[in-house]
């Protein structure tokens, strides 16, 4: 679960689909894994057909209990004293990795019992994803706490390899017959536990130039890829794409390679919204530009203060940005360079001038990383206001918005499934998308392609969709992308899922 606890869209959203969806299975109980990313968690509680759970009070189960969810989640007040102890112990945390591996010890999974801590369970891990009519299927679910963090296991891999072997923890999954990892695991499971790894895409392996933290990202990737393969894993990739990248860099995993899709969340239907909804959600979703740039250079922070105070300025009139017709495109994504919004930015530029003076641009997203570049092409459209950005839009919203969209666009460099097009396409807006393989894997021909490096070509393909004397063709998008979408709505998925789990060869005991 802990891509559920640190993020919105993307590998989180597929987290909490799949647990709440495998939960659904008939014959299959799921137990969710915690673990934090750069945290040390408190054990939990002792397994529960041990005498040492029998000996605990409720009161001292109830406290441990409590320990995990503060040990989840940093406190930014954090006295000195807690913050050095924590320190201490990331720093002794390799070594206890090393020597349990030395012995061929495995390091137990703590227990969590959900039912006390529902608020926690729900907002912290799956709220943003899931209706509210889940909540009682996935918020008192029993889950297992990995102590270890996820990025200390890597580190420890990393520099144990330079010694000659690389040492990732065992952990005891003695309870489980399947183990699924969302991404490469940096862990080794029981001899009885078979591992999947939900394999989303090779792009820190064969993009690096594209990622964050390049050096450690791609390392830890493919060494804890090249582990998982070598221990007999099976993968569960999101997209034919994926999986032959998968098997063009381990052709010994061919047998033991499928593809399962994504599943499109219960949020994204067609809704006969009203247009006057968009007003609302723009101004009050606005990107506070600000609060994210606190550690950026000064120069930058003097670009978007910029930007704030001019539309602070229009901020009563809140119908200032959309043309009478609502003509906009939209991008959902996080503003990182393999997003290629300048690629969509110069072509929408092109458009406004050649043909469709009043047609705006709407972007959804976070900041991820490099984005001050980003900014910074937008920046006279967003200080005129022509260009929005918005932030923390719930789904309900951004049903509207892609239902009112003229069109949305996924113009990635790369990708392993790509959300945005499947649940533009559930909301019937049409999709221009990158001529890359994953895209023509996922969305077939429910969507109008162009050449991915070419602005002009974006600017043919989304005028081929937009274009008023285009309307057949439109409709043709629509209808295509409701019977193409349809393949990834969980009633399709999960009994693929269930022929997979009911196949899956099982290690010998």
């Amino acid at each position: 679960m802990r891509p559920a606890l640190d993020g919105h869209a993307g590998i989180p959203q597929e987290a909490r689909l799949l647990f709440r969806g495998l939960s659904s299975l008939e014959g299959v109980d799921v137990e969710g894994l915690l673990q934090s990313s750069n945290r040390i968690v408190a054990r939990g509680l002792p397994h529960p057909d041990s005498r040492a759970y029998r000996k605990l009070k409720i009161d001292q189960r109830i406290n441990r209990l409590s320990r995990v969810v503060v040990s989840l989640r940093a406190s930014k007040d954090a006295r000195l004293f807690e913050r050095m102890s924590e320190g201490l112990r990331m720093l002794a945390a390799p070594l206890g990795i090393a020597a349990r591996a030395l012995v061929r010890r495995e390091q137990p999974l703590g227990v969590f019992e959900g039912e006390h801590f529902k608020d926690f369970v729900w907002r912290e891990m799956f709220a943003r994803t899931l209706p509210v009519a889940d909540m009682p299927r996935v918020a008192g679910a029993r889950m297992r706490v990995a102590r270890t963090p996820w990025n200390l296991a890597h580190a420890t891999a990393l520099l144990t390899r330079k010694f000659g072997h690389a040492v990732y923890p065992r952990i005891d999954t003695r309870d489980f017959d399947v183990m699924i990892a969302e991404t490469p695991y940096p862990g080794i499971v029981s001899p009885r536990t078979q591992m999947v790894v939900r394999y989303h895409d090779a792009i820190p392996i064969l993009m690096p130039h594209t990622i964050t933290d390049k050096a450690f990202h791609q390392a830890s990737h493919y060494h804890a890829l090249r582990r998982n393969v070598a221990s007999g894993a099976w993968f569960a990739c999101v997209s034919d794409a994926t999986r032959r990248d998968l098997v063009s860099i381990f052709p010994e995993v061919e047998e033991r390679a499928v593809t399962i899709h994504n599943m499109v969340s219960h949020h994204y239907f067609e809704e006969s919204a009203s247009a006057g909804r968009l007003f609302e959600i723009v101004r009050t979703r606005r990107h506070s530009f600000e609060e994210k740039e606190k550690a950026s250079s000064s120069r930058l922070l003097g670009l978007v203060n910029t930007l704030r105070s001019t539309d602070k300025g229009a901020e009563p009139d809140a119908m200032r940005w959309m043309s009478p017709s609502h003509h906009y495109l939209l991008m959902v994504s996080t503003l990182e360079p393999r997003k290629n919004h300048g690629t969509l930015l110069s072509a929408w530029e092109q458009l406004r001038q050649d043909r469709f003076p009043d047609l705006k641009l709407v972007i959804v997203g976070s900041l991820g990383w490099d984005h001050a570049s980003i900014l910074k092409r937008f920046r006279p459209w967003l200080a005129s206001g022509d260009v929005q950005m918005l932030e923390d839009v719930p789904a309900a919203e951004l049903r509207v918005l892609y239902h009112h969209a003229a069109a949305t666009v996924c113009p990635s460099f790369g990708e392993g499934f790509d959300f945005s097009g499947v649940e533009a396409m559930r909301c019937a807006s049409p999709v221009v998308a990158s001529d890359i393989q994953v895209h023509r894997d996922v969305f077939g021909a429910a969507a109008e392609y162009f050449s991915t490096y070419s602005p002009s070509d974006l600017a043919r393909a989304v005028a081929a969709v937009i274009d008023p004397d285009a309307e057949g063709r439109r409709r043709e998008l629509v209808e295509q992308g409701r019977e193409v979408s349809s393949a990834y709505l969980p009633e399709r998925i999960l009994p693929q899922w269930q022929r997979f789990l009911e196949t899956l060869p099982r290690p010998r005991r």
